[in-house]
């Protein structure tokens, strides 16, 4: 079972939207922004879910791992991975909406995540010479990635540390 290809490539999209959550604050007088993000974040997560359904149902967990001579990730380690993510992800919504620091952190690494997915996956297709799982929904949570993203630089300020 191999979940070091997983673990590393989204350790460094954590890294990035921790490093967003600390430096980009929201301040009161964004709550109509804050609000969209959080209707974003929503939508996005049910998209997420869509695209992870693709991928459990096509074989990620085995053809990613393969795609890098690796061995296959378990099913159930594949599922409730994904499913610690999407509850995390829908329980932040509310956190959102009032600018909670963990609520932002989890909002940049799906938007984050989002995109990587809409670039990532008909990259590997290419290398796959063919489809390759949750291909048909990676452009959607790819656009769903941009437009959370652009809502939470919305309903954010400009970098700072502190």
């Amino acid at each position: 079972m191999s979940i070091l290809p997983s673990v590393m490539i989204l350790g460094l999209v954590a890294l990035v939207a921790v490093g967003l959550a600390r430096t980009r604050r929201s301040p009161p007088q964004k709550a109509a922004e804050r609000s969209a993000a959080a209707r974003a974040l929503a939508l996005t997560a049910g998209v997420q879910g869509v695209h992870f359904a693709e991928e459990a149902a096509t074989g990620f967990n085995v053809q990613f791992p393969a795609l890098l001579g690796l061995p296959a990730m378990s099913m159930p380690l594949f599922l409730v991975f994904n499913l610690v993510w999407l509850g995390i992800w829908f329980v932040s919504v509310p956190g959102l909406r009032s600018g909670r620091q963990a609520a932002l952190f989890a909002a940049w690494f799906l938007a984050l995540a989002g995109m990587l997915n809409g670039i990532a996956h008909p990259l590997m297709a290419v290398v796959a010479g063919g489809y390759f799982p949750g291909l048909v929904t990676s452009p959607f949570i790819g656009v769903a990635g941009f437009w959370l993203g652009s809502r939470l630089r919305d309903a954010t300020d400009g970098y700072r540390i502190g």
